[in-house]
């Protein structure tokens, strides 16, 4: 089965954030069983709130991303143009630029969404949390 993660999942992942409910950690420690996909717009969304000082990793973002794909668990996913056709076409449910983008690649891909933001609930993307 093949899985995209929100952003806030490779986060709280990364962090070993207590939030993130034990079926998810889980799920992404058998990678064996699935294809765990994480969007280069993540990345953005993430230098972009590092930009504000909303956010601070503790290593570089091209690090950070070395790192996610050194384990062997996840794959970086490029945003093509299908994604964009994609996310041209979703209704206005969720207003957040990054998360429509997410969305819209994970229905591209055929992709289970790993979230707990409810708002995707709306989409035609199944939900895993």
């Amino acid at each position: 089965m093949r899985f995209l993660l929100d952003t806030h999942v490779l986060l709280w992942w990364r962090a070993e954030d207590p939030r993130l409910p034990k079926r998810v950690q889980t799920l992404l420690e058998s990678p064996a069983r699935h294809e765990l996909c994480f969007s280069i717009a993540s990345l953005w969304e993430i230098a972009i709130k590092q930009s504000l000082g909303r956010l601070r990793l503790d290593m570089r973002l091209d690090a950070f991303a070395a790192t996610l794909e050194a384990t062997g668990r996840f794959r970086l996913v490029a945003i093509e143009p299908e994604h964009l056709t994609r996310l041209d076409g979703l209704p206005f449910h969720h207003r957040d630029p990054f998360d429509r983008l997410l969305l819209a690649q994970a229905i591209s891909l055929g992709a289970t969404a790993i979230t707990n933001d409810a708002q995707w609930a709306r989409y035609p993307v199944p939900i895993r949390w």
